[in-house]
């Protein structure tokens, strides 16, 4: 591929997620139904999402949270999102099939499926009279759940409870809410969810794969086959049974486009001027296709922060589709840390001091995951400050 075609292909899909500030001031809904879920793994990515697309404050996204407007919950693949209204049936079922990973392992220290189906029934006794934490559901439920003793710790799965509670998610009786309102912390309740999103909801799974593939192919294309199995973890055979009714178009090596995409696609001119963009370490431009090598140049690829790692290692900085940078936030100074592959500009530094204000004032920090600290950041905010860049 050459320089001049890598260039459009970056910035083509730069557009297609909003990072050119199109989608500035629409809703957190709009602009995930436009872009694509939001993964969600206890950090800041969901607010960092929204924020580099739409600018939008912390408070109106947990307003959304809260009415329902937006809602995290278990997804493809199993892993949990932020998704719209909108899509809440169709990624509850998308991601039902991974739902029962720990009751296999759960089998084999004697629970049954009946012994889950009765937890399942208490809890939502026990919830009728509202939201509930996990510990209040436990009490309420008293001993139709129990532990699995240091077995079941050595497994991962030291009580029923954890069972019953993702069975309902998975099904849509029950939903998590953040006991703070927050995205970001990882304190939850569980309420009810009525009416149940899936009580109306019936879409044959040939079906439900190819509108999977719709918005995949819509959110990141052109991508490839491998590219969205993963995505989706389908099989080979149903990966090409889902993308087969879009009648997708070839891109060459760069995979398919949607067919109302291609014209667009091949009128689009990459704009001249930077566009510098803060985004989150699994934000959907890098992580729906997880190809580091068609967002960085050959030589940033050689890195030390960069070499041989599918993911990004820190968040990451973007001009035009071009991973031009990475960043941490140091919550001792209450400022970013970053280096950048190219010379330091001010627009650049201007895109640094914005989100850099946006996390200082508003999130008060930016983990990338659950896990991660202030304090176990420490060692790549020291290098990313003491990286000399270019």
């Amino acid at each position: 591929m050459s320089a001049t075609q890598r260039e459009k292909l970056r910035a083509w899909r730069f557009h297609r997620q909003a990072l050119d500030g199109r989608l500035e001031g629409h809703s957190p809904a709009e602009v995930l139904e436009q872009t694509g879920w939001a993964r969600s793994v206890g950090g800041s990515g969901p607010y960092l999402t929204l924020f580099a697309r739409g600018g939008t404050p912390r408070e109106t996204i947990d307003v959304d949270v809260a009415r329902l407007a937006i809602h995290e919950l278990p997804a493809v693949r199993g892993c949990t999102y932020v998704v719209p209204g909108s899509d809440f049936a169709l990624a509850l079922k998308a991601g039902q099939s991974f739902a029962g990973g720990e009751m296999k392992t759960a089998g084999k220290l004697g629970v049954t499926e009946k012994e889950i189906d009765q937890l399942c029934s208490a809890v939502c006794k026990a919830l009728e009279k509202g939201p509930l934490d996990p510990e209040a559901i436990r009490q309420a439920t008293g001993k139709a759940s129990r532990s699995l003793g240091d077995e079941g710790k050595k497994k991962g799965v030291s009580t029923t409870l954890p069972l019953a509670l993702g069975k309902l998610q998975s099904s849509g009786e029950i939903r998590r809410v953040p006991v703070n309102g927050r995205l970001d912390q990882q304190r939850y309740a569980y309420t009810l969810w009525r009416p149940n999103p899936l009580a109306k909801f019936s879409m044959p799974a040939g079906q439900l794969h190819a509108e999977l593939a719709r918005r995949y192919f819509s959110w990141t294309g052109p991508a490839t086959l491998a590219e969205f199995q993963w995505f989706s973890a389908l099989s080979v055979k149903d990966s090409k049974a889902a993308m087969e009714p879009l009648k997708l178009e070839p891109l060459g090596d760069d995979g398919f486009l949607l067919p109302e995409d291609r014209q667009r696609f091949e009128a689009f001119l990459p704009p001249r001027q930077p566009r510098y963009v803060l985004t989150s370490s699994i934000d959907g431009l890098s992580l729906l296709r997880r190809d580091l090598e068609s967002l960085a140049d050959p030589a940033d690829l050689n890195r030390k922060f960069l070499g041989g790692v599918a993911n990004l290692p820190s968040h990451a900085i973007f001009d035009r589709g071009r991973l031009v940078g990475l960043w941490e936030y140091d919550t001792v100074t209450e400022s970013i840390a970053w280096c950048a592959f190219i010379p330091k500009n001010r627009d650049l530094e201007k895109a640094v001091a914005k989100t850099e204000d946006y996390v200082r004032t508003q999130l008060g920090d930016a983990r990338s995951f659950s896990l991660d600290s202030p304090k176990s950041r420490i060692p790549r905010v020291e290098a990313l400050r003491a990286a000399k860049g270019v």
